[in-house]
C-alpha cells in the first residue's frame, strides 16, 4: 500500500509541504509567518489543513501568554483587561453569561501569569499584563482528498459549499495527488469555483495550483447550511439555514487560530499510540518524521493506530526504566521530538 493513498498519509504531507512552501506563487517582500494546523474547526464542520497567516511581530509578541491556547473565555477576559486596576464587572463587556464563569476565568489566568488580580475589600480587581496582540492576519482551509472517487466528491462539494456560504476562512482548498493528465480531473467535478484546487505530488512535496480561490468575505455576514432537501432533483423545497454575523465569525476565527496555535500538526502522536513496539517515527525524505507500522509494514492511519489493534503490543517494562534512551521509553522519546518540533514553530517559545 502506497504510505500516502491514505488520507492521513496524505494529509501530513500536505501540512509540511503548507510550511515549507505556503503561500503558493510569488512570496518575495511578504513578511508572514506561517502556522499549520490539521483536524480543527466548529461543532459543524471540521477542516482537515488549517494554515494560519500571521503577523511575526505579533506572533512573537502572543508567545508572551504561553504555549497553551486561550479559550474564548480567557480571550474574553485577557482581550478586555485595562491597563489600570479596575473592579472585573466594570472592566469587561457583558458576556452574556453568569458572572460566576468570568470570575473563574479570571483566576485561570492569573494562575498562568497573563493576568494581574488583586482583592479591594470584596471586590476582584484585574489589570493585564500585555495587550492581546492582533497576531492574525488570515485563516486558510483545505480539505485533502488524494483519490477523489465519485462518492468523495459529492461529500466534498457539499462541505465546500457549506465553507463558501459561511465565509469563516479567507480561502478554501482542496488538495488532491497531482495526476499526469493534461486537465487535472479535479476540475471536472462539481464543485464550487470560490474554492481553490492544490495538486500536490507527496513524495517529492511538489505543487502546483490547477485553480486559484477567490477571498471569501470574512467582515460580512455569511450563512450557515443546517439542512439539505434530500429528495433528488425534483425536490424543491428550500435549504434550512440560519445567519454567521461577522461578530460570531471574529470570535470563532480567532479561537480556532489558538487552538491551531497550541496543536500544531505535529500533535498526530495524541491520538495515536505510541507506547506501541510496533510504533517508529521515520523520514523517508529527511526533514519530515511520519508514523510507521512495523506490524503493517506503511503508514497507519489514526483510526488504526489505537490500542483495539489486533497487534498492539506495549512497549516491554524494561524499555521504560533505566533512563532508556534518555526518560522513559521509545514512545515519550516520540513525543518530545514531535513536542520540540512544533515548539520550534513558535517564535520566543
Amino acid at each position: 500500500m502506497d504510505a500516502y493513498t491514505a488520507e492521513f498519509g496524505f494529509e501530513l504531507r500536505t501540512c509540511r509541504w503548507a510550511e515549507r512552501e505556503w503561500p503558493p506563487g510569488e512570496t518575495d517582500g511578504v513578511d508572514t509567518a506561517v502556522l499549520v494546523a490539521r483536524q480543527l474547526g466548529t461543532t459543524r464542520r471540521r477542516w482537515d489543513t488549517i494554515v494560519l497567516e500571521c503577523d511575526s511581530e505579533g506572533l512573537r509578541r502572543r508567545a508572551r501568554f504561553g504555549p497553551d491556547r486561550l479559550d474564548s473565555d480567557l480571550l474574553h477576559v485577557v482581550r478586555n483587561a485595562p491597563d489600570e486596576w479596575c473592579y472585573y464587572r466594570d472592566a469587561l463587556p457583558d458576556p452574556g453569561y453568569p458572572w460566576r464563569y468570568v470570575r473563574e476565568s479570571i483566576h485561570e489566568a492569573a494562575d498562568r501569569g497573563i493576568l494581574e488580580t488583586r482583592k479591594s475589600g470584596n471586590r476582584i480587581e484585574i489589570r493585564r499584563k500585555w495587550a492581546y496582540p492582533d497576531w492574525l492576519e488570515r485563516l486558510v482551509a483545505i480539505e485533502n482528498k488524494p483519490d477523489l472517487d465519485a462518492s468523495a466528491a459529492r461529500a466534498l462539494g457539499s462541505q465546500l459549499e457549506y465553507d463558501v456560504a459561511v465565509g469563516l476562512a479567507d480561502e478554501a482548498w482542496v488538495a488532491t495527488r497531482r495526476t499526469d493528465d493534461p486537465v487535472e480531473p479535479v476540475l471536472f467535478e462539481d464543485l464550487p469555483v470560490e474554492a481553490g484546487v492544490l495538486a500536490l505530488e507527496p513524495d517529492d512535496l511538489t505543487a502546483e495550483v490547477a485553480w486559484y480561490p477567490r477571498s471569501l468575505p470574512v467582515t460580512e455576514p455569511g450563512t450557515r447550511i443546517l439542512e439539505r432537501p434530500e429528495g433528488g432533483k425534483r425536490d424543491g423545497s428550500a435549504a434550512r439555514f440560519e445567519y454567521a454575523g461577522p461578530d460570531w465569525k471574529a470570535d470563532k476565527r480567532l479561537a480556532i487560530a489558538e487552538r491551531a496555535y497550541e496543536r500544531g500538526w505535529r500533535s498526530f502522536v495524541e491520538t495515536m499510540r505510541p507506547d506501541c513496539r510496533r510504533f517508529e517515527l521515520r523520514a523517508p525524505d529527511g526533514p519530515q518524521a511520519l508514523p510507521y507500522c512495523t506490524a503493517k509494514g506503511r503508514c497507519q492511519t489514526a483510526a488504526e493506530c489505537a490500542g483495539s489493534c489486533s497487534e498492539f503490543e506495549p512497549e516491554p517494562p524494561a524499555w521504560r526504566t533505566r533512563g532508556w534512551p534518555i526518560e522513559g521509553g521509545p514512545g515519550k522519546r516520540v513525543q518530545r521530538i514531535l513536542a520540540e518540533r512544533r515548539r520550534r514553530r513558535r517564535p520566543e517559545l
